[in-house]
């Protein structure tokens, strides 16, 4: 792991760190990532959201992972662990967001590897997540042993606006992982 920023799950967000949620969601919207959000993305958007997700956490419903660096929060992970009763072995991957002061330096693989461990201790073995076809999570996703499922056109619209494809993975946790090449 990188000694510059450190991962933990959450089980309680405090105000701080979701000031500091907030601010990465702002960053990774204004900087153009498809993340359900459009552009004008103000901080008052960003903390509703993750007001909501404190409360999934809360309630167990949600896993929340978050990097944190000198600066304070620099990425997060979810896992989505509220399905349905016929599901209990699988959870959902969302909103992997890394800030761009942070990014190329290792911190997205750390946060999927983070986020399939904490998925093991969860119960869960099967991991499903969709990212922008061919876009830099995508690519990390592909890389990290993730099986591509297929792609769906049109699926959402960029911050900016203008339609953009989705790609559909899954990874086994049953399974080794593969090596990681990200570094």
């Amino acid at each position: 792991m990188n000694a510059a920023w450190s991962i933990r799950q959450l089980h309680a967000v405090g105000a701080s760190i979701l000031a500091g949620l907030a601010d990465v969601l702002v960053d990774c919207v204004k900087g153009g990532a498809s993340v359900s959000f459009m552009e004008p993305m103000t901080r008052d958007k960003a903390l509703a959201f993750w007001r909501r997700v404190a409360e999934g956490v809360a309630r167990g419903a949600r896993a929340l992972l978050v990097a944190e660096d000198a600066h304070g929060v620099c990425g997060t992970v979810q896992l989505v662990l509220d399905l349905p009763e016929n599901q209990p072995h699988r959870a959902d991957l969302v909103k992997m967001l890394v800030h761009r002061r942070v990014r190329r330096q290792g911190l997205g693989a750390a946060l999927m590897r983070a986020a399939e461990a904490a998925a093991l201790d969860c119960g869960r073995t099967l991991l499903v997540l969709d990212a922008v076809t061919d876009g830099d999570g995508a690519r990390l996703y592909a890389r990290l042993g993730w099986q591509r499922v297929g792609e769906v056109p049109r699926f959402a619209l960029m911050p900016r606006g203008g339609y953009c494809s989705t790609t559909f993975f899954y990874r086994d946790l049953s399974t080794p992982p593969a090596p990681d090449t990200s570094r």
